[in-house]
């Protein structure tokens, strides 16, 4: 790591570690930030929006039945800033018991994600952020992946660095976290700081703690991963929505140079605004997309409901239509098991959805066959309805 990039604003101090190279050990927080009326107008934008998708959330007749596709593309895309290459159809394909071996290691990530975050989202319930907690959440991460190796729920116990590859050693590296000791007390005020109250705009303290966790870096692997998942957690801990309906990770792999650039930047010069305000937008942006998804699989979803009623369909069938908002990719034997019905029965239910045109039949197996509601699939895969032009703040 260039020790001469690290400027006399640097929100922090260099210490050389037991390899005889400069880590960088970030400054407890909150950090002195100057709100101007620009970064006012961004933190407005950014709270105007996340209301709104609140909003949403609260008059959806069943927002719940999309948490899981929303999660599920939230963990694909996490991913792949890492370097995964598996799609949402591989991960739901994976969960279905179909088409994508089941040795796969990127989709194996991709569907651990899941698991962390749901596994989060239910243990939030009983304990709060924490160091803990993120021990828990990485241990269900790194699960029977690559990585698995590295101590899986278990902070470092070694020094870690970040470079432009993975044979990159310790002396060509962008950015080294702070020596184990100084990570051990930099995670302990982190802890502290998560709990105690601030007169910070919430979003604000996010973006902070974010950039915290990353210059930490506390695990050998994962950790990106781990500190994108805490911001969803966060955001239905402190009350800004109630569901896990904003993901930022869509916005972070769009703009991945900037994501890491400006991290970057902030340990090295304290641009905090321009980090600061690429996260706002990220917030305003992502707020608006998710209006939009909830808001058409809702309409698809009353769509499908009418028709069927309208038809004098089984409350089982339009059971299994309303569930398939959660599990766009299906076979028999879940339906089984969600319906609580017989092999046959299940099977009948999906065949009078495929002719219904909500379903189509994907393997052209005559055993094991996977359905797919290839119109709910559509709705969350595809690219953003709008991509907002971005300006970032650099520091001098």
């Amino acid at each position: 790591m260039d020790s001469s990039s690290f400027t006399k604003n640097k929100p922090g101090r260099l210490l050389k570690n037991s390899e005889g190279c400069w880590s960088f050990v970030p400054g407890s927080l909150p950090p002195n930030i100057e709100v101007t009326w620009d970064l006012a107008s961004e933190i407005s934008a950014a709270d105007r929006r996340l209301a709104e998708l609140a909003g949403t959330a609260r008059t959806l007749p069943n927002p719940h039945l999309l948490i899981g596709p929303f999660a599920r593309r939230e963990a694909v895309l996490s991913s792949r800033i890492e370097g995964t290459l598996a799609s949402l159809t591989d991960l739901l394909s994976f969960e279905a018991g179909g088409t994508v071996p089941p040795d796969r290691a990127d989709v194996r990530e991709v569907a651990n994600y899941v698991s962390a975050l749901e596994y989060g989202l239910r243990r939030v319930k009983d304990l709060p952020v924490s160091l803990r907690l993120m021990r828990e959440l990485h241990e269900r991460l790194m699960r029977g992946v690559r990585g698995r190796d590295l101590t899986p729920g278990d902070f470092r116990g070694r020094q870690n660095w970040i470079g432009n590859d993975p044979l990159c050693k310790i002396q060509n590296a962008t950015f080294v976290p702070p020596p184990v000791p100084e990570m051990k007390e930099a995670l302990a005020e982190l802890e502290k700081y998560i709990h105690q109250p601030s007169n910070l705009p919430p979003l604000i303290r996010m973006a902070i703690m974010h950039y915290q966790f990353e210059a930490i870096h506390p695990f050998l692997d994962g950790n990106g991963r781990i500190g994108r998942l805490l911001i969803t957690l966060l955001l239905v801990t402190d009350g800004l929505l109630p569901q896990p309906l904003l993901y930022l990770s869509a916005y972070f792999e769009r703009y991945r140079a900037d994501y890491y650039r400006l991290l970057l930047e902030v340990s090295q010069k304290g641009n905090w605004v321009g980090w600061i305000t690429f996260f706002l937008r990220g917030v305003a942006q992502q707020s608006e997309d998710a209006i939009v998804r909830a808001n058409e699989l809702q309409r698809l979803s009353e769509v499908y409901r009418e028709n069927l009623q309208t038809k004098r369909s089984s409350a089982a069938l339009v059971k299994l239509s309303d569930c398939l908002f959660d599990r766009p990719m299906i076979t028999v034997q879940q339906a089984m098991r969600l319906l609580k019905l017989s092999q046959p029965a299940a099977q009948n239910n999906i065949d009078k959805l495929v002719e219904e045109g909500i379903l189509e039949e994907i393997t052209g197996r005559q055993r094991g066959r996977v359905y797919l509601a290839s119109k709910v699939i559509r709705i969350v895969e595809d690219d953003e309805v709008q991509q907002l032009p971005l300006k970032f703040s650099r520091s001098t």
